[in-house]
């Protein structure tokens, strides 16, 4: 949060600097200063001693030319001579404002006269210079809380759409520019919000796979049964086909529902075992070798003889084979499966690369989805979940599985399964 703090620090400072700024230019610009009545009246009295002086050394014709242009200057001031009666007290005796001047036998009363002013002249200039500071802030601190309120308010209308059901909903568009822990706080929305709808398509997807999947043998089953009814002559070779098909909807409910347990991480806790994963990759390679006899497939092992680790045994070893057997399944005939592995840092490394047709590039990640199968399974039969069930046996392992495709052609997945790891949840 560093970073956001010193943007909130580094705004409100620049902010403040701007209303002060916003003051002294104000009145800087309309010539308004402090203690402006005080300056008027220092004013008023030092004009009126003047025109005392002027008056008792020159005449009072003298001191009205004074007068009028007093009037005149650019800030005017008014003066009263007055004559009053004669009396030896009036020498320079001061009265309120004003002075009693004493010229020979005359005396005569000098005053500065007050221009009568509005109540508005009067509080304008005293409050005007904070009611610009009170503007200046209102406005800075307007523009300051809109810049901070608006991406939370765009991430709370995100969250509100996400609790009603819009996955697909996106933020980011008030938040475009920032680089703060705002901006991170909605890049991590949108990563939500695209797993979670990944999630919806995937579950919606899963139905309608297994929905399919599910009528074939049911359909098969249905015929058969139909047959029966029109020809119970045929009762045992109809009972060979629906145990076949029964058979097949065991295996395919068999793989979903251990591909439900696996991603069901929160209701799975998985045994540990001390195994050599090694010794189980090679016997996985002598029962694919003996499953590819009949297409002259030929599976060879090379590399590490040994990786002792903390694994499930049931679940890497269903996760190894079904890479290899998706290999075997998808090689061409009279072609060779190559296994490889190799140890790193305490990490096995397993590659399996077969000789088939590949996968095209934009699919490639779309494999390990479930129910995914290839355009070309030479015949052979399945039901698209072994590869999705291994990248979750893997992953549950803290190990990671990738696919590319071979410059000679072919699929190659790589596994890498690391010995010290805590098991995904």
């Amino acid at each position: 949060m560093r970073r956001l703090f010193w943007k909130f620090f580094l705004t409100i400072w620049v902010t403040m600097t701007a209303c002060v700024a916003v003051v002294v230019v104000t009145l800087a610009v309309l010539q308004i200063v402090p203690l402006s009545s005080e300056l008027q009246q220092a004013r008023q009295s030092v004009v009126v001693e003047v025109a005392s002086q002027i008056l008792k050394a020159d005449g009072k014709e003298a001191a009205d030319r004074f007068a009028r242009q007093a009037e005149k200057a650019a800030e005017p001031v008014t003066i009263d001579i007055t004559q009053v009666e004669r009396g030896a007290d009036c020498a320079n005796r001061q009265m309120g404002g004003g002075l009693y001047v004493q010229r020979g036998e005359d005396c005569f009363f000098v005053d500065a006269r007050a221009e009568p002013s509005s109540l508005f002249s009067l509080v304008w200039p005293r409050i005007m210079p904070w009611l610009t500071a009170l503007v200046a802030a209102a406005i800075a601190a307007y523009w300051l809380a809109r810049y901070l309120v608006r991406p939370v308010d765009e991430i709370r209308r995100g969250l509100s759409a996400l609790a009603s059901g819009r996955f697909d909903v996106r933020i980011g568009r008030e938040i475009a520019g920032r680089k703060d822990e705002v901006a991170a706080l909605a890049h991590d929305f949108n990563t939500s919000a695209a797993r979670l709808e990944e999630f919806q398509n995937l579950q919606q997807r899963l139905f309608h796979d297994v929905s399919h999947e599910l009528r074939s043998p049911l359909s098969r089953l249905q015929a058969a049964m139909g047959v029966l009814q029109q020809n119970p002559g045929k009762l045992h070779s109809m009972m060979e086909r629906m145990l076949r098909e029964i058979e097949r909807i065991d295996g395919l409910v068999g793989e979903i529902l251990t591909f439900a347990r696996l991603a069901d991480r929160n209701a799975t806790v998985l045994s540990v075992q001390t195994l050599d994963v090694v010794d189980l990759l090679t016997d996985i390679v002598d029962d694919a070798t003996f499953e590819g006899h009949a297409r002259r497939i030929t599976v060879n092992y090379e590399g590490a003889q040994t990786f002792v680790a903390p694994v499930n045994g049931e679940l890497i070893y269903r996760g190894l084979e079904n890479v290899i057997r998706n290999a075997v399944k998808y090689a061409s005939e009279g072609s060779v499966v190559t296994v490889r592995s190799s140890v790193a840092d305490d990490v096995l490394t397993i590659t399996v690369a077969d000789t088939g047709p590949g996968v095209p590039a934009d699919k490639l990640e779309g494999i390990f989805q479930p129910f995914s199968r290839g355009d070309n399974a030479n015949g052979q039969e399945g039901y698209g979940l072994g590869l999705a069930i291994a990248k979750q046996a893997v992953e549950r392992h803290g190990g990671r599985i990738g696919a590319t495709n071979s410059a000679s052609g072919g699929l190659v997945v790589q596994i890498s399964i690391p010995k010290s790891h805590e098991f995904a949840k």
